[in-house]
């Protein structure tokens, strides 16, 4: 018998949200702020994977938010792009973190848990997902949509960002022994475009061994984002916590989502500490480059591009 979960409707911070339960997880979703996940609980841990802020009521964002003005907890949906800035089909502007985070979708429940939609108001594109739970597990189907008679480039990167500590540590796929720095001026990594060896490289600033794959303690003004210059060879990628002796392991198709980037707040960023792990279908955050140098990916002329996204918990 499969075991389905309770799926119901209750308020979160001032905003209509539906929980799906089952015996190992517990995951919280509002459907109205751009789909967004803001638990993602482990009851068999008694751990909360997600990273919390301490806002006691949420505020849905308008069309076109700056992301950095609204909450950065749990996991926000990136689409068509990240950076703000033009679009390469038709030179639409792209805003801040991409549109589908600040729209409201629609949802309906499902056997195994729940479907969401949402349409863009500016450009010709549709996504639907569908979220099940099945045991230690959370499963997201997508489908995107192009209405145009031209394809359609996009990126798309759950934007996770995950509770850490000193125990933290990253696992990648063999073979991703380089990474590029996309953040400007930062402390160790130095300049956009600068590339290190991974894990291990040095620090631009101490000239010390740093180890990329840690999660070092927190830094005054330190925020780090780098991708892995290599297309992955394998669709996966996890998260271990040593203190709690779990692991969140994500699983991806790396045909249609080919690359991986790391996102590191330490301190730098609002004074937060977490981490997001961000398997894309483009780099670099931008769509109009990721065109520009074929590191895209394309939803068909009046076809569709489909992929999936599944979290897994277990112990190590």
């Amino acid at each position: 018998m499969v075991d389905l979960p309770v799926i119901e409707t209750l308020n979160f911070k001032g905003l209509e949200a539906v929980v799906l339960e089952n015996e190992q997880i517990r995951c919280v979703i509002l459907p109205s702020y751009g789909g967004k996940m803001v638990s993602f609980f482990d009851k068999e841990a008694a751990y909360e994977w997600l990273f919390q802020t301490s806002a006691s009521e949420l505020t849905v964002p308008p069309y076109g938010a700056d992301f950095s003005q609204y909450d950065s907890s749990g996991f926000d949906e990136m689409f068509p792009g990240i950076d703000q800035g033009p679009h390469p089909a038709d030179w639409e502007e792209i805003p801040d973190h991409g549109e589908v985070w600040a729209l409201p979708w629609n949802w309906e429940k499902t056997e195994e848990g729940i479907s969401l939609d949402v349409e863009s108001p500016t450009f010709p594109y549709s996504i639907r997902k569908t979220v099940a739970l099945k045991g230690s597990s959370i499963e997201i189907e997508y489908e995107a949509g192009n209405k145009n008679d031209e394809p359609f480039p996009f990126i798309w990167t759950p934007h996770a960002l995950w509770n850490l500590n000193d125990s933290t540590k990253l696992e990648v796929p063999q073979g991703l022994n380089e990474v590029m720095n996309v953040e400007k001026g930062t402390q160790h990594l130095g300049e956009w475009g600068t590339t290190h060896s991974y894990p291990e490289t040095q620090s631009l600033k101490t000239g010390k061994t740093l180890d990329l794959a840690e999660l070092e303690p927190k830094e005054d003004g330190t925020v780090e984002k780098f991708y892995f210059t290599d297309r992955l060879n394998e669709g996966w990628c996890s998260i271990i916590q040593e203190d709690i002796s779990r692991k969140l392991t994500y699983r991806f198709p790396e045909d249609k989502v080919p690359y991986l980037g790391i996102w590191k707040t330490r301190g730098g960023y609002r004074g937060e500490y977490n981490v997001g792990v961000e398997p894309c279908t483009g780099v670099y955050d931008d769509v109009y480059l990721a065109e520009k140098i074929d590191k895209v990916s394309r939803i068909p002329a009046r076809g569709s591009y489909t992929w999936s996204l599944t979290f897994s918990i277990g112990g190590l």
